[in-house]
C-alpha cells in the first residue's frame, strides 16, 4: 500500500470468517449535518427520529413512508422523497442506513456507500455495516451508549435498562454545574496546572454536595480560592 492512499469504506476487512469482530466506540457529532435514511417504515422511523434528537439534517427515501414520518415532514423537520434510492442520493452524506426490506435496494445502497467512502448501516446485517447504533441513554449532557458488539441487541436494552435506573437528575445537573464550573476556569484562570488542581478537588466532592450548592455557591467557594 501506497503511503497517504485513502482505502474506500468496505474496500479493506480485517475480519476472518472465524474472527470475533469489536465495534470502536464514537462519538459523532451530526449536528446539521447530511444524514440518509433509506426506507420508510418503523426501523427507518426510530433511526430518522434518534438523528433529530441529535440535530442531524436528515433526508428519507422511499416510495412509502409511516405517518410519523410524513408528518415531520410536513412540518419541516426533516426531508422525505417519495421514490425509490438513486445512485447519487447520499453523495452529500455523512453517514448513511439501508433500512428496506429489499435486499438487492439495501445492497446497492452499501456498494455506493463503500465506493465513496460514506459510513453506512445496513439494518440487521451486522458484517455488511460499518457501524452499528447502540442502545442509547441521554438525559441532558449524559449520553450512555451500551454494545454487545451487534451480537444480542436483547441483552444492550436490558444492560440501558438498568443504568438507567442510576442516573438520576443530580447526576444531569451535576455535569451542567461542573461544566459551567470549568468554562468558568478557563476564563479566569491562565494557569493550566492551577485549573488542573482546582478541578480535581472539586471532582473529589460528592455528586449530591455539588448539586446541593447549586452553581451559584459553587461559583462563591471557587472565587475564594482564587487569588
Amino acid at each position: 500500500m501506497s503511503p497517504g492512499k485513502i482505502i474506500p469504506a468496505g474496500s479493506l476487512s480485517l475480519r476472518s470468517g472465524t474472527e470475533k469482530h469489536h465495534y470502536y466506540p464514537l462519538f459523532l457529532d451530526v449536528t446539521g449535518k447530511e444524514c440518509l435514511v433509506v426506507g420508510g417504515g418503523s426501523v427507518a422511523e426510530r433511526k430518522a427520529l434518534m438523528l433529530l434528537k441529535f440535530n442531524a439534517t436528515v433526508t428519507v427515501v422511499s416510495p412509502k413512508v409511516t405517518k410519523k414520518l410524513a408528518n415531520l415532514a410536513d412540518t419541516g423537520a426533516l426531508r422525505v422523497l417519495m421514490r425509490k434510492y438513486r445512485r447519487g442520493d447520499l453523495d452529500d452524506a455523512v453517514v448513511v442506513f439501508a433500512c428496506t426490506d429489499d435486499r438487492d435496494t439495501n445492497g446497492a445502497v452499501r456498494e455506493d456507500a463503500a465506493e465513496k467512502g460514506i459510513l453506512i448501516n445496513v439494518v440487521d446485517r451486522p458484517k455488511e455495516c460499518d457501524f452499528i447504533v447502540p442502545s442509547i441513554i441521554r438525559k441532558g449532557d449524559v449520553t450512555i451508549a451500551i454494545s454487545t458488539s451487534g451480537v444480542l441487541p436483547m441483552a444492550s436494552k436490558k444492560i440501558r435498562q438498568a443504568i438507567e435506573k442510576t442516573v438520576t437528575r443530580d447526576y444531569v445537573a451535576y455535569t451542567r454545574i461542573i461544566g459551567a464550573l470549568r468554562r468558568h476556569l478557563i476564563d479566569t484562570v491562565p494557569d493550566p496546572s492551577r485549573r488542573k488542581a482546582i478541578m480535581k478537588d472539586i471532582a473529589a466532592m460528592e455528586v449530591g454536595d455539588v448539586v446541593r450548592r447549586g452553581l451559584k455557591q459553587m461559583k462563591k467557594a471557587l472565587g475564594e480560592r482564587l487569588p
